[in-house]
């Protein structure tokens, strides 16, 4: 371990300082401890649909808890410190991971210092820019094994931001499986080609479905789930609607074709993994998952750090046109 390039002290990070407010704060980083890494940030990733409601202040009082991140510093509503996508370089600690490319659920900071079995070296091939999209890939693998989706299902992706194209990329992947991603946005039909599934606006969505995954956080998004579904199918709620309170249509046929509607979140590993799996565990398949180059499409823009107080309502605003938002830090930023 080469104990004299842990020579920092200080930091910036980005804090929400009121709803739809945020800045740039220095702040002292903690005294090295043994066990523990310098990470020097080159990449981060805004999860807008999320990250849109932490800035917003939509965190319903009841999930403070809940929806803490990793490392957030603060509290709900404000000030808080929030994020959970940072790719970064190890600058100082154990030798196997001194100079790795490294992956951590750490909020939008220049440098920290995390636990060492708190970050995942990347693996060989995956480019650091690209790495930004593991939450939300580790979110989208946890939807997928919540679906239960099966060799030759039909499955309906409703809604194709991140998680929901992440969702439709990999059961469409499982063989035989006929995947239709589902939104409102024509432009995403590029999209859907690259991850090589099928693309419907709402209004033209495929009936007798096998497997619903609703992602869009909208109350019309989750009648064309319901919609979707054929009678006995699974429509998984995978969207998080923060503190509104979305109409259900559960009248009509809904009990009639006897649909199964539930949830899935990240926060646990389904019931049938917990003997088998850990959160380390997934979020390595992540990142792994991430060897796909045609996953570049899903970063939909780059800002540098320095703009990000500027640029958060902005992209709180722009559900349609957002999907991963990559965040670049000092010399790594390329115009």
């Amino acid at each position: 371990m080469n104990a004299s390039s842990d020579s920092h002290t200080t930091a910036r990070a980005f804090w929400v300082e009121a709803p739809n407010r945020g800045t740039l704060r220095e702040e002292n980083l903690p005294l090295p401890q043994a066990g523990q890494v310098l990470v020097r940030a080159r990449y981060s990733g805004i999860s807008r649909g999320t990250e849109a409601l932490v800035f917003s202040g939509r965190v319903p009082p009841s999930q403070y808890q809940a929806m803490r991140a990793p490392f957030q510093d603060g509290e709900f509503p404000a000030p808080v410190k929030y994020g959970y996508a940072s790719v970064g370089q190890v600058e100082h600690g154990p030798d196997d991971l001194l100079g790795r490319k490294v992956f951590c659920l750490y909020p939008h900071q220049d440098r920290y210092r995390v636990p060492a079995d708190a970050v995942i070296a990347l693996p060989e091939g995956l480019p650091p820019e690209r790495a930004v999209l593991a939450a939300n890939t580790e979110t989208a693998l946890n939807v997928v094994w919540d679906a239960r989706i099966g060799p030759g299902d039909r499955v309906c992706v409703i809604g194709a931001g991140v998680v929901g194209c992440l969702v439709a990329w990999l059961a469409g992947r499982i063989p035989g499986a006929e995947v239709t991603l589902v939104d409102l946005q024509p432009q995403r039909a590029q999209i859907a080609a690259r991850l090589g599934v099928d693309f419907a606006a709402p209004d033209a969505a495929p009936t007798e479905q096998d497997v619903i995954i609703h992602t869009s956080a909208s109350a019309a998004g989750l009648s064309t789930a319901l919609a979707c579904a054929g009678r006995e199918a699974r429509v998984v709620e995978a969207s998080w609607f923060g503190d509104a309170a979305p109409t259900v249509p559960l009248g009509e046929d809904f009990h009639a074709r006897r649909l199964k509607l539930i949830s899935s979140q990240v926060g646990q590993l389904p019931a049938d993994r917990r003997a088998r799996w850990t959160y380390r565990r997934r979020l390595v398949k992540a990142l792994e998952l991430l060897l796909e180059p045609d996953l570049d499409c899903l970063i939909s823009g780059q800002s540098r750090f320095e703009e990000l107080p500027a640029l958060m309502p902005r992209l709180a605003e722009a559900s349609g046109e957002v999907l991963c938002h990559r965040i670049v830090y000092g010399q790594d930023w390329k115009p």
